[in-house]
């Protein structure tokens, strides 16, 4: 039998869509497909996971994730960003080693809220502040208090986890060292080829380079003590996944899937700068041929797209960007075009289609 074409950049494109933007299921379903779901607490006009899961679980609303969270097998972490993952991925980076940048002092002072917690019970980090009065440091260009800092330390190493939200607020509690998982199943090789499984399955097609960055991302982040191995993962990447080389350009993806088989339709999307879909801005600009860039950091004077433009997918084309404002109970838009604007009926019935859906999701219409 002869060995199958490469995949063309067309067909990538189509692929890139279809296999991320899959036929609606449940929530606990979507978040286990996707294996990671990125978190960022900005409402332009909802939170990121909440965009992200819209598109993928049937009839979801703005908030069910917090809603739900406690009744789910997903936990908070930081795996290549903060965000949502099934249990069994988060055991594979445990135990994760102590903050690099925590001296003796910070230390000790970890251990005595750690043992605080256990002994309390579910906690915010204003009641660690108001029993122990940590006082602030320096993080990030700007002034953070100690007290968080230290539940984001003991979280990150798998000590405390988040067992709910307040208002957006996390809320701590012990995780007891028998339930800790012990590292996952498997060896140290094995857990690397799953984490890095995770995110080619996360973000296939990748380039190699997206490729390399997402494995450095997960060297820093989610498993430093597995470095070594998850860079003989990454090294092993073009006999472990499918590949091709399409105009001058590798491409990875799951083994087994053919990428010119997929399919898309005719909607259109509203997209999170955080979705699966557009998220690597190398693999954006190859596959749709203009630079998409995340503005809401920016001074107003130099944004080019608007404060949280999101890309506008439509069938596999991303002919631009929207912005979205609820007004009131209004929901408002501004759309902006990388090249000549779609001026055909279809493009303005799937526009309004997703405006409804985008009201349905915000609860804006009864």
């Amino acid at each position: 039998m002869s060995p199958l074409p490469d995949p063309t950049l067309a067909d990538l494109r189509r692929y890139a869509v279809a296999r991320s933007l899959f036929p609606a299921v449940s929530l606990r379903r979507a978040i286990a497909r996707l294996g990671f779901v990125q978190a960022d607490p900005m409402r332009a006009p909802a939170r990121a996971q909440d965009l992200i899961l819209a598109h993928r679980v049937a009839g979801y609303r703005a908030g069910d994730l917090e809603r739900r969270y406690a009744s789910l097998p997903v936990e908070e972490a930081f795996f290549v960003n903060y965000g949502f993952l099934p249990r069994e991925i988060v055991s594979l980076m445990h135990p994760r080693e102590t903050p690099r940048d925590w001296d003796a002092a910070m230390r000790a002072r970890g251990r005595d809220v750690l043992a605080f917690v256990r002994g309390r019970g579910p906690v915010r980090a204003r009641d660690v502040q108001a029993h122990f009065d940590h006082g602030r440091i320096r993080r990030w260009g700007g002034e953070l208090k100690v007290s968080a800092h230290i539940l984001e330390g003991l979280h990150y190493r798998g000590l405390l986890r988040v067992a709910r939200r307040e208002a957006g607020t996390r809320v701590y509690e012990a995780i007891e060292p028998a339930s800790r998982g012990g590292g996952g199943t498997g060896g140290r090789i094995e857990r690397a080829e799953r984490l890095v499984d995770t995110v080619v399955n996360l973000y296939a097609p990748l380039p190699a380079a997206s490729l390399g960055y997402l494995c450095a991302l997960l060297r820093r982040y989610a498993a430093p003590h597995l470095t070594a191995d998850l860079r003989r993962v990454q090294e092993q990447a073009e006999s472990r996944y499918g590949h091709a080389n399409v105009d001058g350009v590798s491409w990875l993806w799951p083994r087994g899937e053919r990428p010119a088989r997929y399919q898309v339709g005719d909607a259109l999307r509203f997209l999170s700068p955080f979705d699966p879909v557009v998220w690597d801005r190398r693999r954006f600009h190859l596959l749709w041929d203009w630079e998409y860039k995340f503005e809401a950091y920016l001074p107003a004077h130099q944004r080019q797209r608007g404060h949280y433009a999101m890309p506008v997918v439509w069938g596999d084309r991303v002919p631009g960007w929207v912005n979205l404002k609820v007004v009131g109970a209004r929901l408002e838009h501004e759309l902006g075009f990388a090249g000549p604007p779609p001026r055909d009926r279809a493009f303005r019935r799937a526009l309004g289609r997703e405006l409804d859906r985008m009201r349905d999701f915000l609860g804006l219409r009864s």
